[in-house]
């Protein structure tokens, strides 16, 4: 019995910011430094704010870097295409944009996994693990990950679902903040009406 391949993949999120007043944790509407990228809808909004703006979960700032998480979320939530892929179901009922509603995202299993895409392929959890990496990824293994997509669960192998040679094209900055963001997210368990069955017992 073969084991059910994970696959990578990065999604929109077009979200609805939750705010959480702790510490070093920013919700909806924090803006840690300005930026110089206007926005028609939202004079003097720089990416950073939008990305902030845009975070539908709660983020951890402790020893992050607060430039990189906005624009990581930004790229995430507002480039990337990843909640679709990566977040599943990707909204609530209540929420779903193509059903007329707001586009806010399923916030409880953001980013956690477990999208279908043909027989024994998922979508990979992305959120952060027991020591904080996502996925277990340090940078420079994520990096190269978006860069080359070798597969960190079958090693030599290629992940064939996740547009790896798009994101690939970005610039180092641009990797690291989607990273960083990552890093920042909490970590969410796949929804069990999403996640695959366990593999069928040897007899």
């Amino acid at each position: 019995m073969s084991r059910v391949r994970t696959v990578w993949m990065l999604g929109v999120v077009s979200a609805v910011a939750v705010t959480m007043a702790s510490g070093a944790f920013v919700g909806s509407g924090v803006e840690p430094s300005k930026g110089d990228d206007n926005d028609q809808g939202k004079v003097g909004q720089s990416r950073v704010q939008r990305g902030y703006n845009l975070a539908p979960v709660p983020l951890n700032l402790r020893g992050k870097n607060r430039d990189l998480v906005g624009l990581g979320s930004y790229i995430v939530n507002a480039q990337g295409g990843c909640n679709d892929c990566h977040t599943c179901p990707p909204y609530t009922p209540d929420h779903d944009p193509y059903t007329g509603g707001d586009g806010k995202p399923n916030a409880a299993n953001y980013q956690a996994g477990g999208t279908p895409f043909g027989p024994g392929i998922v979508s990979r959890n992305i959120t952060p693990d027991d020591s904080g990496k996502p996925a277990g990824l340090t940078r420079a293994e994520f990096i190269d990950l978006m860069r080359h997509g070798h597969d960190p669960d079958n090693a030599g192998q290629l992940l064939q679902v996740m547009p790896w040679p798009v994101y690939g094209k970005m610039i180092e900055r641009d990797l690291a903040a989607v990273y960083e963001y990552l890093s920042a997210i909490p970590h969410a368990e796949t929804s069990p009406e999403c996640a695959p069955p366990p593999p069928a017992a040897a007899h």
